[in-house]
């Protein structure tokens, strides 16, 4: 429609715009289906049509979807810049939700990079975005793209920052508090969550738990066609393989295998 058709400036920002919005969603279910160069291939594409569109909250949402997936690709230096390049580009004008959002991209690529100095900033970004969201009105419009944002999901990303940060006193009170009160029938976030449960309880030296943990994984992401997930359950098995002279995790690691 857009190639091939005429239409009005206005109508033509429209068409940009939705098509800045399908490619974010096509983006994250290729790159989580383990078609990272499709992702990236399909979010540059998005972020251009955002460009064009002169939306800069909604090129700022792709920017950072990229960044997220090079951060936990092995591409840290490259995800460290463009978080930090999609906050920048959305501004401080932009609304509480999405600087939350950015902000919190920004936290986990900070920590993917490694070294205290990142991670002090790391830690310095997810307060700035719960300041941000704190903003957050009645009054206040955000995007419909932004309805997942909450308090909730700030904690989660919190939590999994202290855990790569292997700070388990501060991930564990948090992970359970949360994953308490998440919807149950999202199997793959619950999956991702635990998991993350799982290594900050092997990181406090309880391998009883985090094995019961790993297990709750494992049986969730059974039925789950996630390719995030499945490198989740191998990092949290290479974890609790430490333990492995402990019963419980034996037992788990002989299920696994």
């Amino acid at each position: 429609m857009h190639r091939e058709h005429s239409y009005s400036n206005a109508t033509g920002r429209q068409l940009l715009i939705q098509l800045a919005e399908l490619a974010q969603i096509v983006g994250w279910i290729a790159s989580d289906a383990g078609c990272r160069e499709e992702a990236e291939r399909v979010y540059r594409l998005g972020l251009g049509a955002a460009a064009q569109a002169e939306d800069g909250t909604l090129a700022g949402n792709l920017a950072g979807s990229l960044a997220y997936q090079l951060s936990n690709a092995g591409r840290e230096v490259e995800g460290l810049h463009l978080a930090l390049a999609a906050l920048e580009e959305a501004g401080l004008d932009a609304p509480p939700k999405a600087r939350a959002l950015y902000l919190d991209r920004v936290a986990w690529a900070y920590t993917k990079a490694g070294g205290s100095e990142n991670a002090q900033h790391a830690l310095r970004a997810l307060g700035e975005a719960g300041e941000a969201l704190a903003k957050e009105s009645k009054g206040t419009e955000s995007p419909a793209w932004l309805y997942w944002v909450n308090a909730g999901e700030l904690q989660v990303m919190e939590s999994r920052v202290y855990t790569e940060l292997h700070r388990p006193l501060r991930a564990v009170p948090m992970l359970r508090k949360v994953l308490g009160e998440y919807d149950a029938t999202h199997a793959r976030e619950m999956a991702l969550y635990l998991s993350w449960l799982a290594v900050a309880y092997a990181d406090a030296n309880e391998p009883e738990e985090a094995a019961a943990t790993a297990e709750r994984v494992i049986s969730l992401s059974a039925d789950v066609a996630s390719d995030r997930t499945a490198q989740r359950v191998r990092v949290m098995l290479t974890r609790l393989a430490e333990y492995a002279e402990v019963p419980e995790v034996q037992a788990l690691l002989h299920q696994a295998t």
